[in-house]
């Protein structure tokens, strides 16, 4: 998607977690100087590279959904891609799966995406405003392929594809990158695994912007988006992304 149809509803977003701007524009400064000179060209040519023409499987941490069943995916040329979201790499790389893409915000087990990114995934490193030390330490240590993202107007070196949380924003790269459908596997936008009253509710905001960023990418995006649930059965994202579970 676009980042013209994107920015309006971050704006609401931001409004309502009082995100201030200043800060991401300090975490988008902090990772273009951290991303070594190749990182920072041709971003988006390099991700097509990856997922164009290709069904993108965008892998979550639901409960209990472990490594996405490939092989029940009718073969296809080219085959399907990976895009892992944060910690669900790890997930894949304990099935001897290697994503084709991570997205990312450092905020997981980031030693698996470091790995995994060691064994030829292209990791899609975000800044935002409370990931400034996160940025510091861990983006030398990906040893291959980085592109970088953050959530304002594209930069030369830095891509907005859109999407808020990790997952929904894996889903936005896809689209925008040239994928022929979206499934995701692991999604689960109800449950909170949090037990304190305060994060269980930041949680669960959290989670109701993912699903209204899904919803919007099956309204405007360009290609079909689906649930992939562990019975086989695919529910595609219509304009209530609660109703298709």
């Amino acid at each position: 998607m676009r980042y013209s149809r994107w920015a309006p509803l971050y704006d609401e977003i931001r409004a309502d977690f009082g995100y201030p701007f200043d800060r991401e524009e300090e975490a988008a400064r902090t990772l273009e100087r951290l991303l070594p000179p190749a990182a920072r060209e041709r971003p988006w040519e390099r991700l097509k590279t990856r997922l164009r023409g290709r069904e993108a499987i965008v892998v979550g941490l639901g409960p209990g959904a472990g490594p996405p069943p490939i092989w029940r995916l009718p073969p296809s040329s080219p085959g399907p891609a990976v895009v892992a979201a944060d910690g669900a790499t790890r997930t894949c790389l304990e099935a001897g799966v290697v994503p084709s893409v991570v997205v990312t915000d450092l905020d997981g087990p980031v030693s698996s995406e470091v790995e995994a990114n060691g064994r030829g995934a292209l990791v899609v490193v975000h800044a935002h405003g409370d990931n400034v030390r996160a940025l510091e330490q861990w983006v030398p240590q990906f040893p291959g392929e980085l592109v970088g993202s953050w959530a304002g107007p594209p930069r030369p070196a830095l891509v907005n594809p859109g999407g808020f949380t990790d997952g929904d924003r894996a889903a936005y790269l896809a689209e925008e990158a040239g994928a022929r459908r979206v499934l995701l596997w692991g999604f689960d936008l109800e449950s909170v695994e949090e037990t304190e009253p305060r994060a269980q509710e930041l949680k669960r905001r959290k989670l109701r912007w993912a699903a209204r960023a899904l919803s919007e990418l099956a309204d405007q995006g360009r290609v079909p988006l689906a649930f992939w649930r562990r019975d086989g059965s695919f529910a595609q994202v219509g304009s209530s992304a609660r109703s298709t579970r």
